[in-house]
C-alpha cells in the first residue's frame, strides 16, 4: 500500500471498557475469548472478584487471566477491574440483563431495543477520536471522489453516506456489489478516498475492494466494530463503531445505528468545513425536489 502505514488502534477505551472488550473479542484466542465473554456477560463479577476468585470462576489460571487483560489493552487484571468498576459506578443499570427473549411482551421489546440502541450510541461516541475524525473530514473535503463499500446492513449505511455527501455537492458512489466495487476501486488514484464499512472488518466483499483501493494510492477509511480486524490494519484511518450482538440482533444489525452515528458526524464535519458550498448545494437540491413535487 502506498503512503505511511496506518497507526494501530488502541483496543481499550477508559470511557467504555466493556465496549472495548467487545470490539476486540473476535481477534482473541479461544481461551481469551472465554474470559472476555464472562467479562461481557457480567462485568460486575470482575469488579467483585480478586484475580484468584476470577480465575476459579473462569476455570483458567491466573497467568491466563493476566495475559487476557493485557490482550484486551490493559496493563493487567487490576487495571481491567478498576476500569470496569468506574464504568459500573457511572452506569449501574448496565449490569441488568437486557437480552430479548422469545416470550417478551412488546412493551419490553421496545424498552430493551431502545436501551440497546442508546448504549451503542454512547459507546461509539466514547470511542470516537475527534482528531481522527478531523483527519477523515480533511481527506474527504480534498478528495476528487469518494467510494463507499458495504454489504447487507452496512450496505444501507454506505448508501446513506453517499446520499449525504451528494446532497452537499461531493462526488460519492456507494457499492454493495463486490464486482462493481472492485471495478470502481481499481480506477481510484492518489487523492481519492475509499470508505469501507464492515461490522467484523473481515467481510470479503468489502475487504477485497478496500485492498484494491489502497493499492491504487487512495486513502482508505474503515468504519468497523473490530479495531484489530484485517480491514482496520489495512486502513489509514479507522473509526470504531459499537454494538452488542444478541439472539434477535445479529452483530451487523446491532452496529448499524453506531455506523450511522459515525456517518452523521462525518457529514456534519464536512458541512461545517465547506459551509458555503454545502449550503448552496442543499438549497439547490431542495429547490429541485420542491419543483418536482409541485408538478406531480
Amino acid at each position: 500500500m502506498n503512503g505511511d502505514p496506518p497507526e494501530p488502534a488502541s483496543p481499550a477505551s477508559p470511557a467504555s471498557p466493556v465496549a472495548a472488550v467487545r470490539a476486540v473479542l473476535p481477534s482473541l484466542t479461544p481461551a481469551a475469548q472465554a474470559i472476555a465473554r464472562i467479562i461481557l456477560d457480567d462485568p460486575g463479577l470482575v469488579v467483585r472478584s480478586t484475580i484468584t476468585e476470577f480465575s476459579t470462576v473462569s476455570g483458567t489460571s491466573e497467568a491466563t487471566v493476566v495475559r487476557t487483560a493485557r490482550a484486551l489493552g490493559f496493563t493487567g487484571y487490576s487495571q481491567l477491574r478498576f476500569a470496569l468498576a468506574a464504568a459500573v459506578a457511572k452506569e449501574p443499570e448496565r449490569l441488568v440483563p437486557g437480552d430479548l427473549a422469545p416470550d417478551d411482551p412488546l412493551t419490553d421489546v421496545i424498552a430493551k431495543v431502545a436501551r440497546a440502541e442508546s448504549e451503542a450510541l454512547a459507546d461509539t461516541a466514547a470511542q470516537l477520536d475527534p482528531e481522527r475524525l478531523d483527519e477523515v473530514v480533511t481527506a474527504i473535503v480534498a478528495a476528487r471522489r469518494v467510494d463507499v463499500y458495504g454489504v447487507a446492513a452496512s450496505g444501507l449505511v454506505a448508501t446513506d453516506m453517499s446520499q449525504k455527501l451528494l446532497r452537499i455537492g461531493l462526488s460519492s458512489h456507494p457499492f454493495s456489489d463486490a464486482h462493481l466495487a472492485l471495478t470502481s476501486a481499481a480506477l481510484l488514484r492518489p487523492g481519492d478516498v475509499a470508505v469501507a464499512i464492515s461490522c467484523s472488518g473481515e467481510t470479503p466483499d468489502v475487504l477485497v475492494p478496500a485492498r484494491t483501493a489502497a493499492d491504487t494510492g487512495a486513502l482508505l477509511i474503515a468504519i468497523t466494530n473490530n479495531p484489530r480486524s484485517s480491514l482496520a490494519e489495512l486502513a489509514h484511518h479507522t473509526l470504531v463503531s459499537a454494538g452488542r450482538e444478541t439472539a434477535f440482533r445479529p452483530g451487523a444489525l446491532a452496529s448499524r445505528i453506531s455506523q450511522l452515528l459515525i456517518v452523521d458526524c462525518i457529514f456534519v464535519g464536512l458541512a461545517q468545513r465547506t459551509y458555503d458550498k454545502a449550503d448552496a448545494a442543499i438549497r439547490a437540491t431542495r429547490q429541485a425536489t420542491d419543483r418536482y413535487r409541485q408538478r406531480t
